[in-house]
Parts: structure tokens; sequence; C-alpha cells
């Protein structure tokens, strides 16, 4: 729908009727639509102004549709569609530029559950704190309508309609407005895979949105390549190029795109991927955008450039790493994780080439799992420790805080956060919350009890919450409890300040040092130390200005022989010292020792990671025998060098 003077125009695919009519609501006054010849009927729609309601006919019968391109639903996804004004808004980010994927730090969060209040102004108001922390791109779970008082998103039924639960198109506006004044791009996650299963309309206009050639875990599959796709392509590429254009968006997160059927390369023809991609810059006008993917096999032709038969995306999110990590901290490695050990080995792997399966056998599912990634650039790597999925996967939606360690987490949190990938945080995360996070949704009472079902079905596959102590007590999807147990109370960042701190380190460190922010291919080596602890060597542009990164996930451990290349000085009677450390005081750690002995051996505290620097005008300390001096590994503390010897 589009405004003109007196009216608006209308246009609808609808290869289904042979007629159809625009009902303006309340008074019923209907317009026919004339027929294009292609499945389209458009025509003006006389006195229908911005705010004003309507829905479609088709056919005369009794029924009326909302419209399938909606810019809003006030009354949800079963009442009338809202015309809307897309050029009122007045934005203030006219020099806004977007960002590239090189050097940000991506933040995902879900606006229901962001704030207590569950909207988006509630949500601008704290965007100020992630600034301060290092974020610069906050990535918006799925806002699409969909039924209910509450859900995830992914279970959107109208695209182009932002839900009415976190307020209207306008506040959306706002929200992405005072982002950029802060400096933080937004982009959003979509689904482009399936439908939700309540509020669904579009067989209604047409059959061929929709295919059953393709096996798909959440529902009817998208028609992307079958007869008559062509519309359905168009209503998806219109889709996200209208989040860009109208919103001023960033880019996009692409979910579970191994679900994107699309046999059109067979044809010579470019994937939908491809033409997102394409359609999503082409909409940003100039400005930077960021193409993120969710791709559970990992095939690194996600992010290959169009024109080498890629897709075009800038990155994709990196399970292994993840799944490795969360072994070592929890121990656990049952269902999805079991083919991860969590070894030392897997670390240094990960740091060093993205994905640790690139076509290996993948036992749990099976089959082959990946393809050759050593060339990807090394921001196309998503990495994170914790995201929505990953969470709510467990009997309780427990985040990791309370199913590890203190030290063992903020060892693997330095990792992570100065890691040449992408990092991402998960709302919450940054200060250790309180709150779980759950799988909600909202349905009627009949599909509610199917998703229970199913939810369950799926967390069955982890044997620990398949015994009937435990599922017994799983969370209820519908209930209202598993929805605000998940809110935000942002005044644990106080109460966790140590966390927060240690975040904010951690990026800053990221951000400003040049060795950990050039994100380079070939740019890191790293080295087995012991059976739980690990050295990776950051390579700096100039000789010898160079970054160790030190990861101990075990007990203690003294190297008194050190026959390992990596721990060498980087210049000749050179030395180290500690720029960073996970066991200081005011993170909550156990304080830091020297790491160099007085007899030469190395001492790694046990759960901790210590970053070191070189050491140009380092002190000496004398071996008390002729006045020999030997270089020492002097401490750091902020900003500042401790260089007592």
């Amino acid at each position: 729908m589009e405004l003109l003077p007196g009216g608006a125009h209308a246009r609808v695919w609808a290869p289904k009727a042979g007629r159809v009519e625009l009902v303006a609501e309340p008074d019923g006054r209907a317009t026919a639509l004339e027929r294009e010849g292609n499945g389209y009927f458009s025509g003006a729609v006389p006195g229908l102004e911005a705010g004003g309601l309507y829905r479609f006919r088709l056919d005369g019968g009794d029924m009326r549709y909302p419209d399938p391109m909606s810019r809003f639903q006030p009354e949800g996804p079963h009442g009338p569609s809202q015309l809307v004004d897309p050029h009122r808004f007045p934005w203030t980010d006219q020099d806004w530029q977007g960002r590239a994927i090189k050097g940000q730090v991506i933040y995902e969060m879900h606006i229901g559950t962001f704030t207590h209040d569950g909207t988006w102004d509630a949500a601008l108001r704290e965007l100020p704190a992630l600034a301060d922390l290092g974020v610069t791109v906050l990535e918006v779970m799925p806002v699409s309508e969909f039924p209910g008082r509450f859900g995830w998103g992914y279970d959107g039924v109208n695209l182009f309609a932002p839900t009415r639960l976190y307020g209207d198109p306008d506040a959306m506006r706002r929200f992405v407005d005072g982002a950029h004044r802060l400096g933080l791009a937004v982009i959003l996650d979509v689904v482009y895979n399936h439908f939700g299963p309540d509020g669904n309309y579009l067989k209604c206009f047409a059959d061929d949105y929709f295919t059953d050639r393709y096996k798909n875990d959440w529902g009817e599959s998208i028609n992307f390549d079958g007869p008559n796709s062509k519309p359905v392509r168009e209503f998806f590429l219109c889709n996200a190029a209208y989040w860009i254009a109208e919103y001023h968006l960033d880019g996009l997160r692409l979910d579970a795109t191994q679900s994107i059927f699309d046999s059109s390369e067979e044809r010579g023809e470019p994937h939908i991927l491809t033409e997102i991609s394409l359609t999503v810059r082409k909409a940003a006008d100039g400005r930077a955008t960021i193409l993120v993917g969710e791709n559970e096999p990992q095939h690194a032709s996600m992010v290959k450039p169009a024109e080498e038969g890629g897709c075009g995306l800038c990155a994709i999110w990196n399970d292994d790493l993840h799944h490795s990590a969360v072994v070592a901290l929890t121990g656990r490695n049952e269902a999805y994780y079991s083919d991860y050990r969590g070894t030392p080995q897997e670390f240094v792997s990960a740091l060093k080439y993205g994905f640790l399966y690139q076509g290996q056998w993948y036992r749990w599912q099976g089959k082959r799992r990946g393809m050759p990634a050593l060339a990807m650039p090394r921001p196309a790597f998503v990495n994170f420790l914790q995201n929505h999925d990953q969470i709510a996967n467990s009997a309780r939606g427990s985040r990791l805080h309370a199913l590890t360690a203190p030290g063992l987490l903020r060892a693997m949190t330095a990792l992570i956060l100065l890691g040449p990938g992408t990092p991402m945080l998960f709302q919450g995360q940054e200060f250790a919350a309180g709150a779980p996070f759950l799988y909600f949704a909202d349905h009627k009472p009949d599909l509610a009890v199917l998703v229970e079902t199913g939810r369950a079905e799926f967390l069955a596959q982890f044997p620990s919450i398949a015994e009937p102590a435990m599922s017994a007590g799983l969370p209820k999807p519908q209930a209202e409890d598993s929805f605000t147990r998940c809110k935000l109370d942002h005044r644990e960042r106080e109460a966790n300040a140590a966390v927060w701190t240690m975040h904010r380190d951690l990026l800053r460190l990221r951000r400003e040092d040049a060795v950990f922010a050039a994100q380079r291919v070939g740019g890191l080596d790293g080295a087995v130390l012991g059976e739980e602890s690990f050295v990776l060597r950051f390579f700096g542009e100039e000789e010898g200005d160079d970054r160790l990164v030190l990861v101990n996930l075990g007990r203690d451990l003294t190297l008194r022989a050190l026959a390992e290349p990596l721990l060498a000085p980087p210049f000749v009677d050179g030395a180290w010292t500690v720029l960073w450390s996970s066991e200081e005081p005011v993170y909550g750690g156990g304080g830091s020792a020297a790491v160099e002995q007085p007899d030469g051996a190395w001492r790694l505290p046990g759960h901790a990671a210590l970053v070191l620097a070189p050491a140009r005008d380092f002190p000496k300390k004398s071996d008390g025998a002729g006045g020999n001096t030997t270089p020492v590994i002097v401490v750091s503390h902020g900003s500042e060098t401790d260089c007592r010897a």
C-alpha cells in the first residue's frame, strides 16, 4: 500500500482469486481492484488515509484478510491492517554511514525481555550503557508480527509489520535513529525459511508461496525455485529492501539459512540468498551493511562474494567454537556437543582456522560437516559463548555463569572477545544477568500443547534432560511466567560491576590494541602447553610487536621447560609483560603474581587467561652471581604498567 493524494494505491498478488476488493474498516466501504493479468490486482483506493484500517476480500466471500505486505497490524495478525506513512518520521541520521563487519562487536537482544517494559522506547534508554561497554552492532531478534502476548519472534506471519507488542512503527524508527546517534548499528533477525503456524493467511491468496518438495523442521518450506516462484522471490526481496530503506537498518541476520531451499543455481540463476545480499546493499544506497547468516552446517560458500559463486554474506555463526567452549566450561558433551572435547587443541584450531569441522565426518549427524574455510576472512566468523538458542536449549534456560566456575568463564570470555573473529554477546551476558532465557511462545490452547510437546521432544536428545525427574519440570513455553522471568534487570550492572568492568576492559583492549584489532588471516599461531592449557601468539604488523594469550583451564601449571618457540621473547634479550589478567581483583579474580619465576620457570594460574605484550624497557633482576641480570615478566594493573623488580 502506498499513500497518494486523496487516498492510496493498493497492489496484491492473489492468483487464486478471480476478484479482489479492498474493504476499509470500520465502515465496510469496498473498492474493487483491477486484474493485471499476472496474478496481481491493483488500483487506487479513494479516501483511505494514513492510520486507516483495511483488509482484502477475495471472490466476494465473507472472510476478510490482512494485507500480506501490511506495514502494521495494531490488533495482531488476525486483525485489520493499518495504512502507515513511512515518510513522516523525522530522521536525524543523515550522516550515518553504516558499519562494515570488520572491527565490530555484536549484541543479540530480544526487545520484549531486554527491559521490564519490553518496548522499543524502554530499550532505547539502555543503549548508552551498551555503547560505553564497547558494543557496536545491535542484532535484534525477529520483530515481524506474530500471534499472542509474547514470543521469540520466529513464528512471524506478517513480515513487513513490526509487532504491536513493542510499540508502533515509529517507535522502532526512534530506536534505530537513537542507536545511530550513539554510533550503534542495528541489524534485524529475519526468518525467510518458514512462517508461523497461526495467523498466516498467504495461502488464501496463493498456494505457490509454499512447496512440499523440501523437508523443513518448522513447517512448510518457501517456494523459491518452483512454479510461480518469481512473485514469491519478489516478496522476500522487497522485504529485505524494506527494512533497510524504510527503517534505516544496517543489515540483516538470516535465520536457519540451511532451510532456505533454492535450486536456481542449477539453472544458472542466482540463489535467493545471493539476490538478498545484492538487494540489501542496493537499498542501503552507499551505506555499509552487514549480513550475518545462521547456517548449521557452516558452509563457507555463504560468505564468498557473489561474483565468486557465493552468497555474498558478511559472516556466519561459529557453532563449533561455542560447542567446544561449553564442553570445556561444563564438562557435558551429550547430544550435539558429543563430537567436541573442549581440549586446548580445539581452541588453538578454532582461533586459527575458524570452524573445527570443514568437511570431516560428524558422528552426531552421521555425515560430513562443513566445507573448506581456511581462507575465510577472520571477521566472517561470529564467535560467541551464549545466544538465545543455546541458553534455552537446557532444562532451566540457565546462563553459563550458573553452570561453570567464575575463573573458567572469565578466561573463556577473554578468549572469545580478543580472538580474531567477530565477537557476539547475548543480552545480560555482560553483567551475569540473574534472569534465565527460556523458550516462550503464547499460542492458542490446542497449538500450545503441540508446541510444548515438540519442545520436550527436541530437548530429549539430551539424556540428562530426558530423565523423568528433569523432563517433568520443564517450563511450559505458553506459561506467562516463562516469559516474564526472562526480563533483564539492568540494575544488576552495578550489583555485578566486576563482570561488567571485565567485558568493558576486554572490548577496549580489542578496540585499541592494533594487534588484536587486525583480525588478519594467518595473524596468529598457537600451541598446547598442558592438558588444559595453551598459548596463542598474535603477530603484530611490526617485527617484535606480538601478543601472547595464555589460557589455563585447569589447575595451577608450572612450565619448567619452555621448549615452545611461540613463548620466545619477541626480540633479542627481550621479555614479556602482563598487559591484562582475568585474575585481577577488580574482575573478582584472586590476584596475579609474576608469571616468570626466579628459576626461569613460568607459572600459569589455574582458571585464568593472561595477555602478554613485549616489555621493551623492562627491569632486570640480579642473579646474585657477578651482577648478571635476566629479564622478568611484570604485571600490569589497569592502564599503567607496574614495573616492580
